[in-house]
């Protein structure tokens, strides 16, 4: 009997992984993904975003807009990127790749220029055109980080089993 040939391929793969990392937020509105691999193809971290541990999700709002800026989810969320970069399980991400689901905000681009990743693979650019987005490429771009965004297979998951 031959191998099968319809299997996915390795960044296909990757990026499935942040996408299903994505499904375990509790965020309403976003759900947001990560997935880090080393160059070996291995892969040493997922995240999502989401409140930090200790902090329950049902204690703090998930609210995009409020009068008062503590009533909405932002001051109180980490990011996917951010969470798998805490996440990591070898001492260094020096060299490795991260697969997102979004382009990264500028905080979390600090902290993958800081970490050592050297390129970013997302899926979508929805805010490519907020302050955010802008000055994170700006830093990504000055610190030689690469990014692309993913051109694989995947569309979108679904979870069927």
């Amino acid at each position: 009997m031959a191998k099968r040939n319809d299997f996915i391929s390795k960044e296909d793969w990757y990026m499935a992984t942040a996408m299903l990392a994505a499904q375990r937020s509790k965020d309403p509105n976003t759900q947001v993904g990560a997935c880090i691999v080393n160059s070996s193809g291995i892969i040493i971290a997922t995240g999502y975003n989401g409140l930090p541990r200790g902090c329950s999700d049902d204690d703090f709002p998930w609210s995009r807009e409020a009068e008062n800026p503590l009533d909405t989810k932002y001051p109180y969320v980490v990011h996917a990127e951010s969470n798998a970069i805490l996440n990591k399980n070898i001492a260094s991400l020096d060299l490795c790749q991260l697969y997102g689901t979004l382009f990264p905000c500028d905080g979390c681009a600090k902290l993958i220029i800081q970490a050592g990743i050297e390129e970013v693979i997302y899926f979508s650019d929805k805010y490519h055109d907020t302050n955010e987005s802008v000055a994170s490429r700006r830093m990504l771009d000055a610190a030689k980080v690469n990014y692309r965004q993913y051109q694989g297979q995947l569309k979108e998951i679904k979870l069927i089993f």
